[in-house]
């Protein structure tokens, strides 16, 4: 039977891998303070549906950056889908093309940007590091023009590595049938041995990227290219401001999936400060925590144009192939609908703030009801 909820997915998964890489999918940083809070914060919100409204069959199309979408799930940028399975990225954008959905594909992915792009029907995003030597984050730039990529996504939380316990606890390396796939052999070898108490992934991104990322690295990469720029990692209402103001063309409200600083505060309790900075010209997409399509709802309703999933695409993945990411994004599709016909939505651009319950702390923006006269 297939499963009826994401979370069955993530059962599944931890029978199929190794706990390491189970672990590796699953953690977050420090005490994951943050990573129990995105999910938490979501299920904490309350909705306030609208009855008697005619509403039919919802509408679950919108627009990303001008290009069409069948759903407003998309995949996010999560290193090594080939940890989950062989068929690794490619079985994924092909999954989610046939969804209609939009995959944003990793630096670090298991297999490389054109595997992907060629085995792609549907939308793909490349995801971007800003790596020490320009040049190896130039050539990627040029690759993902190349291979027909509709945006980059900058990735802006991560000058270094959040302290991920259980990666040290296990000494996580790469298995030996898994490589990044955009990166020559000299990129491998520091990724495949970890001492104890060390990560190589940790290790490796210490050695690699970028420790003083700032605004300048922007207005380089906006010279080096006409793709639209979207960064990832944006939290801060004077940040996103300042993105609209520089030209950004969307951000991700998002906390690396409580991967990097820990007690950072849920992304759904930050995303409509973020969302009213960011202006009408900035589109706002939002990660973190969502397991179902009332999270999904909740998340489009503060403020955000698309809602990305990591790693329920890597427990489905991981059960049962491309078929299961085929499946999950169905699934989440499908409860999307529904909330928006239980909700009296018909169409994606109904959705707002009022469908929240005022009492909750990220609507706290919304007007007290007025006294009787």
């Amino acid at each position: 039977m297939l499963p009826t909820r994401t979370t069955d997915y993530r059962t599944l998964a931890h029978l199929r891998l190794p706990p390491a890489v189970s672990d590796f999918i699953d953690g977050g940083s420090g005490d994951e303070i943050t990573l129990h809070e995105n999910t938490a914060a979501l299920r904490r919100l309350r909705l306030r549906p609208n009855v008697l409204s005619g509403t039919g069959t919802p509408d679950t199309s919108t627009t990303v950056l001008g290009t069409p979408l069948a759903t407003p799930i998309a995949v996010a940028p999560v290193a090594y889908h080939t940890l989950a399975h062989p068929d690794g990225e490619i079985a994924t954008v092909r999954a989610a093309a046939d969804t209609g959905a939009l995959t944003v594909i990793s630096t670090f992915s298991g297999q490389s940007l054109e595997e992907a792009a060629r085995a792609a029907t549907g939308p793909l995003w490349f995801q971007l590091y800003r790596f020490r030597d320009r040049e190896v984050t130039h050539t990627l730039v040029r690759r993902a023009r190349r291979a027909g990529y509709r945006a980059l996504v900058l990735t802006v939380d991560t000058p270094v590595l959040g302290r991920r316990h259980r990666d040290l606890r296990n000494s996580f390396a790469l298995p030996p049938d898994v490589r990044p796939g955009n990166f020559d052999a000299g990129h491998h070898t520091g990724l495949r041995h970890a001492s104890p108490g060390d990560s190589a992934i940790a290790r490796h991104t210490s050695e690699t990227l970028e420790p003083a990322l700032d605004w300048s690295d922007i207005a380089w990469l906006r010279r080096i290219t006409d793709l639209p720029i979207v960064l990832k990692g944006v939290l801060a209402p004077a940040d996103a401001r300042r993105a609209a103001a520089e030209g950004i063309d969307a951000v991700i409200v998002s906390n690396h999936g409580g991967r990097q600083l820990d007690t950072t505060a849920a992304t759904i309790d930050l995303l409509p400060d973020v969302a009213e900075a960011a202006g009408e010209h900035c589109e706002v997409l939002f990660d973190g925590g969502v397991r179902d399509g009332t999270d999904a709802l909740k998340a489009l309703a503060l403020g955000a144009r698309a809602v990305m999933i990591g790693r329920p695409v890597m427990w489905a993945l991981a059960a049962g192939g491309g078929e299961a990411v085929h499946h999950l994004l169905t699934l989440l599709t499908s409860e999307l609908s529904d909330a928006m016909a239980l909700c009296g939505r018909p169409t994606l651009a109904d959705l707002d703030a009022t469908l929240l319950a005022p009492a909750t702390p990220a609507c706290r923006h919304i007007p007290a009801r007025r006294a009787a006269p």
